[in-house]
């Protein structure tokens, strides 16, 4: 099998790479009217542009992706459900239902190359070895991975949840060996990158990536007292505590709300 116009088209770039996973980035949006001329080409110089993530399958490792994610497929490849018994399809469902995540992720397998829906955002390669052998992501980050790693929900000791963001009280982690793929407001160059050992992080808003899921996660306020809080005018702060690490997107607006694979900004 060959692919001609795809990777080697000069208006396309290979911008990370890591695992059986590639991101592309179109460098220019070639196919707008006229009318939208003017807009695509100044969105280019400001790095907004469609990615993709591309997965190379050499039959021993599937991946799994977020439901809806698949673009196109070209090799011997199948979809599976990737469920494992009644136990597995009870325990996706229960957690697809506390982490606003699909709860049932299709997992392709087989030899080819599978191409996954173009997006606006910034696709993020990481592996949660980097963070300590399990990671939490934010939620509406996960787009694909590897098999080899499993999933599981994450309880979040979040009092006032409702008021820090209405976000739940569930995370999703990914564990063992292997790449995901995120999907992020920033790219990975935006990134700050914080090791805590037994220390904490307060951070005023949603502006964690991901996380060593071994740290503490709660909401709290940002003084001892109510008057303190309010004298500071931050209210409440997410807490992180513990020894591990934290990826911090602090350029991003405060919210992942993220459209996978629509093209909206």
């Amino acid at each position: 099998m060959r692919i001609y116009n795809f990777t080697d088209n000069d208006d396309v770039d290979v911008v990370a790479q890591q695992g059986p996973f590639q991101i592309i980035e179109w460098k220019k949006d070639l196919s707008v009217p006229y009318a939208g001329a003017a807009g695509a080409w100044f969105a280019s110089q400001m790095n907004v542009r469609r990615r993709q993530a591309v997965c190379h399958l050499d039959g021993r490792i599937g991946v799994t992706v977020q439901a809806g994610a698949m673009q196109w497929t070209a090799g011997h490849i199948q979809a599976t459900t990737g469920v494992k018994g009644v136990g597995d399809f009870i325990g996706k469902l229960a957690r697809g239902a506390v982490t606003n995540e699909s709860a049932i992720k299709p997992e392709y397998v087989g030899t080819g190359v599978l191409v996954l829906e173009p997006t606006y955002r910034h696709l993020l390669l990481i592996s949660p070895m980097q963070l300590g052998g399990s990671m939490t992501v934010n939620d509406g980050m996960f787009y694909a991975c590897e098999s080899t790693i499993s999933q599981r929900a994450v309880m979040i000791l979040r009092p006032s949840a409702m008021v820090a963001g209405g976000e739940g009280l569930f995370n999703l982690a990914l564990e063992g060996q292997g790449t995901a793929v995120l999907e992020s407001p920033v790219p990975a160059s935006e990134l700050v990158t914080i090791d805590l050992e037994n220390d904490e992080l307060k951070v005023d808003g949603n502006f964690a990536v991901a996380w060593t899921t071994g740290l503490q996660f709660t909401v709290e306020r940002s003084g001892k007292t109510l008057i303190g809080s309010a004298a500071s005018g931050e209210g409440l702060v997410n807490v992180y505590r513990g020894t591990g690490r934290v990826l911090l997107a602090p350029v991003a607006a405060p919210t992942f709300n993220i459209n996978a694979g629509t093209g909206s900004v």
